[in-house]
């Protein structure tokens, strides 16, 4: 029986619930480094991760036989428990709901992984919603402002 061979990359982003600064700078590699064992127990390929106190970025190599949903639910799910039993912040830390899911080539996937990681760089000129919503118009996906962000 022939297998089955796939080269899919998606690069995920999302936010914290009412797009609130609460990854700390403290403690952020501990939830890069968590996030990234739920990829790898998932059977799939992080890239490259990295975002600002309010949002993510993941560059991901995914199979077909997981559904990119499913991987973002898992993801938020697993990482907000994760950030509440370690108390770093008072009250409770949630990821906003719904996510961004773009899709690259193998040929852009060098500017894509510079990009995520100079993510500090970018956000001095840049806001995240500014960010996210040219993300929606390079991409030309549809969206209503109304349902985009939940503010603070």
């Amino acid at each position: 029986m022939a297998n089955t061979y796939s080269q899919l990359y998606v690069q995920i982003v999302f936010a914290v619930k009412g797009r609130e600064n609460l990854i700390s700078k403290k403690w952020k590699d501990e939830i890069y480094k968590y996030i990234t064992g739920i990829i790898t127990n998932q059977k799939q390929k992080l890239i490259a991760i990295n975002g600002m106190p309010d949002h993510i970025h993941i560059l991901v190599g995914i199979k077909p036989n997981v559904s990119i949903s499913d991987l973002v639910r898992d993801i938020k799910s697993s990482s907000s428990k994760f950030i509440n039993e370690q108390k770093w912040i008072n009250g409770k830390f949630e990821w906003q709901t719904g996510f961004g899911a773009f899709s690259y080539s193998h040929s852009q996937l060098t500017p894509v992984i510079k990009y995520i990681e100079n993510q500090e760089e970018h956000h001095k000129t840049k806001t995240f919603k500014e960010e996210y919503i040219a993300f929606l118009k390079l991409f030309n996906i549809d969206s209503k402002n109304e349902y985009l962000f939940d503010d603070v």
